[in-house]
């Protein structure tokens, strides 16, 4: 007899729980999770027995067990519960072979609110969270149900509250889905609601209902159809300045140099037609104004804001029909810094010119003339003017002549250099009324423009000092042209003018060496407010005076807004950090997105030209997420979906990243990942059979059964 052939010992492993862990939280209730585990690992008998695995089976899945309970073990730890959808994730990320440990997913936070966090479920959905915070661009691809948008989401509202941005914009293409909705009643709100409703769900999952009323009542999260992007615009024939002078919006190119916010030149980024849209002018408390959409951008504060030392950007439909909180103004724009010129060559020291634009006598009829009965101002234009060969001489109790010093030597009479400058300048001839500053001086550097204006205020202006308010300055001319000039020189200089008119009709004469002066012209005040670095005055007097008061600092509150018709717009975008630049009368103004976390949700439904733009509309410290499934495209027959396109123009672009998302990470219904495999199966069917050159099958219809009506009696059986 021989023995029988000796079985050989089915290998067991034991994994002991440590003693502090309640074993109720890893079997689950009614150990629904110990079954779930006995589902996924039929090689595997497991029994437990107080706070120990016993396991018996195969060496390989029993290894990865005794790798699932560390990992249960670890999320147990850091707080999290345990359900059968953590198991079951835990337990597909282990069978893939990554070196990434579940415990590492599962406890990723990205957002908590009321007691619920947001996090990745899957590993493909932490790659995707982790490009998110790696680069500025990211694309997520994949079907519905795997949570592009909702982590997307998740990641701005954590963002906004690290306030690593300051705002949050979504957007999606609003594209009928097979349907004609046809006239839908209600405000624009109304309207557009439908489309965005994934988005508005979604935020409201993050954010408390009552901080998110407040968040987009300020503009801080914006929600909108892609349509709107667009439509930040302004006519195509407002001024912006550049570093030549004014130029129609609507003529520049890319490359071409613009004036931004601190007055230093910016290159044009993108230039993008916009169509015909309504415009509407905004009016500034100083009464400069400008025209731009619905939709423009504005940088802005509020009392709030000033408290806090923060801005905000808005939209002008934003600003419209708020503009005042209890009687106060509420929406500051800012100030355009002192705007940089190139320095050109002047005939005349710019200090002079403005002395004689004031006080000085330019008909030519004689001499030029210097009125003043300030011999500090005598003085400083007759040196200023020592090196054209004038001299200052007396003529009178307060007049100057500026005589010719080398004029009428060895018998021969020479022009005056002040009377030639004066023609060259098309300033002789001028009187009090039809004065003005010469285009060349008011073209010119910040130093050529500012000594202009101190010798404008030292000859016919002032301070003005009351008690109880801060100092301002106030200047007066009779010339409708020399005050508009003047108010274009100060906005250049970073400050704000206020005017108003004293008429000229019913005002009591002037006294002059004891006769009555009967007042002709009407006489136009400016109130100036100057940046406090900048000297308004050189005159002593006036400038002690100046100086001893409190200087208030220029501000620009918007007034009014108004619909000003439709017309043809362009929307420009430029390099500068803070994306503000200068249009008309130095309004400063602003037109990409800067600091914002960007989603667009439903990317597949753009044309290749929106999605262009809506990509083009990056700013610095922005970063967009880009979200769509390209098996469901929505578009008309013939349109071509952006989404598709780009993979294929910004494949290989430094700091974009194209996240894919399967049907194993469908993280809703557990039904909804079997549909996308099933549909993924059929589509592939369609494409062999195209490619056999066989008819594509269609899905079977069924024929609905007619019911068969009562012959009634009489008829035929």
């Amino acid at each position: 007899m021989t023995d029988a052939p000796r079985q050989r010992p089915t290998p067991t492993h034991t994994v002991v729980v440590p003693d502090d862990v309640p074993m109720v939280s890893l079997l689950g209730p009614r150990d629904e999770l110990l079954r779930t585990i006995e589902r996924a690992f039929p090689d595997v008998v497991v029994h437990v027995r107080g706070n120990e695995f016993r396991l018996t089976g195969d060496t390989g899945e029993m290894a990865l067990v005794e790798r699932l309970v560390d990992e249960l073990l670890a999320v147990s730890a850091a707080g999290q519960p345990l359900n059968r959808d953590a198991v079951e994730r835990s337990i597909g990320m282990l069978r893939s072979s990554t070196t990434q440990r579940p415990a590492d997913v599962l406890t990723m936070n990205i957002v908590s609110s009321r007691g619920r966090t947001i996090r990745p479920k899957t590993l493909n959905q932490k790659h995707y969270v982790d490009a998110i915070d790696a680069h500025t661009i990211i694309f997520g691809l994949g079907p519905a149900g795997t949570g592009k948008t909702y982590l997307a989401m998740a990641k701005a509202v954590a963002a906004l509250q690290a306030k690593q941005v300051n705002r949050i914009i979504l957007t999606r293409p609003a594209v009928e889905a097979g349907e004609r909705l046809g006239f839908l009643p209600g405000t624009l709100n109304d309207k557009i609601d439908p489309y965005l409703r994934p988005l508005y769900d979604a935020l409201h999952d993050m954010v408390d209902p009552e901080s998110m009323a407040k968040l987009m009542a300020a503009g801080t999260i914006e929600v909108a159809p892609l349509a709107y992007m667009r439509g930040r615009a302004q006519p195509v024939g407002s001024r912006v300045m550049t570093p030549d002078g004014w130029r129609a919006i609507g003529s520049l190119r890319v490359g071409d140099l613009v004036t931004g916010s601190d007055g230093r030149p910016t290159p044009v980024l993108g230039v993008f037609p916009q169509g015909e849209r309504a415009v509407f002018r905004l009016t500034m408390q100083d009464g400069s104004s400008t025209l731009a959409c619905a939709e423009h951008l504005w940088q802005v504060r509020t009392p709030g804001d000033r408290r806090r030392g923060t801005h905000r950007v808005v939209r002008t439909r934003d600003m419209a029909g708020r503009l005042r909180a209890r009687h106060v103004r509420r929406f500051e724009i800012p100030v355009v810094g002192a705007v940089e010129r190139p320095q050109l060559p002047v005939p005349m020291d710019p200090y002079a010119m403005g002395l004689l634009l004031g006080d000085g006598c330019l008909t030519l009829s004689t001499t030029p003339t210097f009125s003043t009965g300030d011999p500090e101002l005598a003085d400083a234009l007759g040196a200023a003017v020592q090196d054209l060969g004038l001299e200052l001489r007396p003529h009178g109790t307060s007049d100057y002549v500026l005589r010719n010093r080398t004029g009428a030597r060895g018998g021969l009479r020479t022009v005056n250099p002040a009377t030639e400058i004066l023609r060259d300048l098309g300033l002789g001839g001028t009187r009090s009324h039809t004065k003005f500053v010469p285009s060349l001086y008011r073209s010119n550097s910040v130093a050529i423009r500012l000594a202009l204006l101190q010798g404008l205020l030292d000859a016919d202006g002032g301070p003005v000092l009351q008690r109880g308010r801060t100092a301002r300055v106030q200047y007066a001319t009779t010339s409708p042209r020399l005050r508009d000039d003047v108010i274009e020189i100060v906005r250049s200089l970073g400050g704000v003018a206020y005017t108003r008119t004293r008429p000229a009709q019913g005002r009591t004469p002037g006294r002059a060496q004891g006769r009555d002066v009967v007042l002709r012209h009407d006489a136009h005040v400016v109130e100036i407010r100057l940046p406090e670095h900048l000297e308004p005055f050189r005159l002593a007097r006036k400038r002690d005076a100046y100086r001893s008061a409190r200087v208030g600092r220029p501000m620009r509150m918007v007034q009014s807004i108004d619909p000003a018709g439709r017309t043809e717009t362009v929307c420009i975008q430029v390099a500068a950090a803070d994306s503000l630049y200068v249009t008309d009368d130095y309004i400063v103004t602003h037109n990409t997105l800067n600091d914002a976390f960007i989603i667009l949700d439903e990317a597949q439904n753009t044309s290749p030209e929106q999605m262009k733009m809506f990509l083009t509309r990056l700013g610095f410290g922005s970063k967009m997420v880009v979200t769509g499934d390209t098996t469901q495209v929505d578009l008309p027959g013939g349109v071509q979906s952006g989404l598709k396109v780009v993979q294929d123009i910004l494949v290989g672009v430094e700091d974009i990243h194209f996240a894919t998302l399967t049907s194993q990470d469908v993280v809703r219904h557990r039904l909804i990942g079997d549909i996308v495999d099933a549909y993924g199966r059929y589509d592939e069917r369609q494409r062999r059979r195209e490619g056999d050159g066989r008819r594509p099958t269609q899905p079977r219809r069924t024929r609905p059964v007619r019911p068969v009506e009562d012959p009634g009696p009489g008829a035929d059986g």
